[in-house]
């Protein structure tokens, strides 16, 4: 039986909201939380691994790669890419 190993390349927003750090990726819409950057790290690369298992168990992978905007070149996935990350500042009208 050959094997597949599946590599990935993802990029991983980490941000602190209060006393926790949240990890998160656009790239497959999952995130994750814990006390310690080290921590939610850990947990997010647990986290994106069941669910990649998962997808490959149940032979959707391309289905859902494709669905996350994902591009297959060369029987190789690759993510959206990013191509800006900023804050931006947002008006909205005030009701008196």
């Amino acid at each position: 039986m050959k094997s597949l190993e599946l590599n990935f390349t993802l990029p991983v927003l980490i941000t602190k909201q209060n006393k926790r750090f949240v990890a998160y990726t656009p790239a497959l819409d999952l995130s994750t939380s814990a006390k310690t950057e080290k921590e939610v790290k850990a947990r997010f690369i647990e986290m994106a691994v069941l669910f990649l298992e998962e997808i490959v168990q149940a032979k959707t992978v391309d289905d859902v790669l494709s669905e996350f905007g994902w591009k297959k070149v060369q029987k190789k996935w690759s993510p959206p890419e990013i191509v800006s990350s900023n804050f931006m500042g947002i008006k909205i009208p005030a009701i008196a």
